[in-house]
């Protein structure tokens, strides 16, 4: 298995000939902080999944719908939520042809379906859409989208109560589960409360590898982050440092 940390919160995971797109976005748009990763080059043939976890500008970008014109064997599984992002003229806009939709799966919060022997399950988002677990040949894939525990100075204390009760309940659905990478939330915006998210993660789910994102290029957290944890745990962080790094990660 190998991935491509593309910018901010898109990879790109490759395994089983197969690769699978997660968030991502174009890299503009978001005021004081520009991205400059772009989408790797894969052979046409390639079956390719491309994951939308929801439409914030961080996230979506109605662009990787062209893709289809290159990657015959694309499929989009996007959170019901970005539909209302899709409309006629978006697609008429983007040159994209109407048979587009056939290959466009929503999905909401806790459901499970299956393509082409995929198999994809939703958790709900404590920001906005969903999360995903996505398993192929065993092998369990997570990537939050913006499923966190949020805590933010200066919010009521029910808006607080609420993200920890919410966070901790979608991270309850993921025990006992195996899972091979988890890609998960750390948010330096929350200053003191920034790694709550991934620790209670830590804590919690049997993930193999987990690689942090959504960190604003803040690499230097990561590290941070990680030297703070005890050997075990710290053989378990896979650290980033620059926009499309590649990482093999040895199958077993």
């Amino acid at each position: 298995m190998k991935f491509t940390y593309i910018h901010h919160s898109a990879f790109c995971v490759e395994t089983e000939g197969k690769a699978f797109v997660f968030d991502y976005y174009n890299g503009v748009g978001v005021p004081n902080c520009t991205y400059h990763g772009k989408m790797p080059e894969l052979p046409e043939n390639t079956p390719i999944y491309v994951f939308s976890s929801h439409s914030h500008r961080d996230h979506f970008s109605p662009e990787v719908l062209q893709w289809s014109g290159r990657y015959p064997n694309i499929h989009y599984i996007f959170a019901k939520e970005v539909k209302k992002k899709l409309g006629s003229s978006v697609l008429r806009n983007l040159g994209v042809k109407e048979g587009i939709r056939e290959k466009i799966t929503y999905m909401k919060h806790n459901e499970q379906i299956e393509v082409d022997g995929v198999q994809i399950e939703t958790l709900l988002s404590t920001d906005s859409g969903v999360a995903f677990l996505v398993t192929v040949s065993g092998t369990a894939i997570y990537h939050a989208g913006d499923l966190n525990w949020w805590k933010w100075e200066g919010e009521p204390e029910e808006f607080n109560e609420y993200q920890e009760r919410a966070y901790k309940e979608q991270i309850g659905l993921l025990a006992g589960r195996e899972i091979g990478l988890a890609f998960v939330v750390v948010d330096p915006r929350q200053e003191q409360d920034q790694f709550l998210g991934i620790q209670y993660f830590m804590e919690h789910v049997k993930a193999k590898y987990v690689v942090p994102m959504h960190f604003w290029k803040q690499y230097a957290l990561i590290q941070e982050y990680r030297k703070g944890l005890p050997p075990e745990q710290q053989e378990r962080i896979l650290a980033v440092g620059h926009e499309n790094q590649e990482i093999t990660i040895p199958q077993e």
